[in-house]
């Protein structure tokens, strides 16, 4: 007779996910106990979420996946239980920075799509209108603050309080300006997530209307940590016109209606590049696709910003396009997008829900 052994059992539950996220049952803390003979196995599932459905579908998993380790009688029991919202999260654990106003993430499904220097331009055109702005890279593993403006000092210290940089009447602070600039980060979640924690608390930000959060592109650490740690008042979308960008996008939008985080809406960067010699316009990554999938997605398009070896430029030089030209027509393009989050960090005041 074929014996299933309580190690083979947790094998197998460890390459269970719960739907729609990248980690095992197992690394979730699901799993609550396991229990192995000759003849039976038996599951104990304790499954804390708001998505009952979604948990039943894990212990349909559970169970066919165990079926088939051998002639064993398989039992999974499941218990759920309503998570606390995000609010109450944050409302119980320390205020990290309780002189900011309104929290904007912009984020993006993959890399490559222009993600930080709308971040960067965004933040600065907010400046330019007359808000008091932070802007946080929290990007851990590829942080650029540090050359889109020009930055090779490490903060001070005053206090055991991390002093933030100031440029272009915007308060900086990036994990860039305390590594190397050639030293890999190599860390584990945790670790992630603890340095973002002391980016927001151990910082001197003193009182902003704004803090921009420039967040990795994916949907992991980094955007957990910032949904559950603060109280986000939106999330822009940053893609490009092409169908891989598009999906990705989609992903990103995803992650943050599952947080219950109001998407301001989706802003297609790299959107067509206008010949200096001729003017004739090409569309290099197709045109369009954040138009669409705004209007597909249900939520709004906040406009297009052009393919310009300018706006490159300004970020390799530490001048950002909007800071180097503040009337020229890329500056007009942030300032409407600068205006749009203005006015939607009012629009939306659900509370924001457990990461479940």
């Amino acid at each position: 007779m074929t014996t299933v052994s309580e190690e083979q059992v947790w094998e197998v539950l460890k390459g269970i996910k719960f739907p729609g996220m990248s980690r095992d049952i197992v690394s979730f803390g699901f799993v609550d106990s396991v229990d192995a003979t000759a003849e039976r196995v038996h599951v104990d599932l304790a499954i804390n979420t708001g998505n009952p459905e979604a948990a039943e579908t894990v212990r349909a998993d559970v169970e066919r996946a165990l079926t088939e380790l051998g002639p064993v009688q398989v039992e999974v029991s499941l218990k759920v239980s309503l998570p606390p919202s995000a609010a109450q999260q944050v409302s119980q654990a320390p205020d990290l920075i309780p002189q900011v106003q309104h929290v904007v993430a912009v984020a993006s499904g993959k890399g490559g799509v222009g993600k930080s220097t709308v971040a960067t331009n965004l933040a600065i055109r907010l400046g330019q209108l007359g808000h008091r702005v932070g802007l946080l890279d929290a990007d851990i593993y590829g942080p650029s603050l540090p050359t889109m403006f020009g930055i090779d000092e490490q903060p001070k210290v005053v206090d055991n309080r991390l002093m933030p940089f100031e440029k272009y009447g915007i308060k900086l602070m990036s994990l860039g300006f305390i590594l190397a600039a050639d030293q890999p980060v190599i860390w584990r979640g945790p670790m992630v997530m603890k340095a973002i924690e002391q980016m927001l608390g151990d910082v001197e930000w003193g009182p902003l209307d704004f803090m921009i959060v420039d967040l990795p592109p994916g949907t992991g650490d980094a955007q957990l940590t910032i949904s559950q740690r603060v109280p986000l008042a939106g999330a822009v979308i940053v893609t490009t016109p092409q169908d891989v960008a598009l999906i990705d996008a989609r992903k990103g939008l995803a992650m943050f209606q599952k947080v219950n985080v109001p998407v301001i809406g989706i802003i297609e960067n790299m959107s067509g590049f206008a010949c200096p010699h001729c003017g004739e316009v090409t569309d290099i990554f197709k045109t369009g696709g954040g138009a669409r999938t705004a209007e597909l997605l249900g939520c709004p398009f906040l406009g297009a910003v052009p393919l310009d070896p300018a706006i490159m430029q300004g970020g390799d030089s530490g001048v950002p396009v909007v800071a180097a030209s503040p009337d020229g027509p890329h500056a007009e393009s942030f300032k409407q997008l600068a205006e749009a989050v203005v006015a939607g960090v009012g629009k939306d005041q659900r509370p924001k829900l457990s990461i479940f």
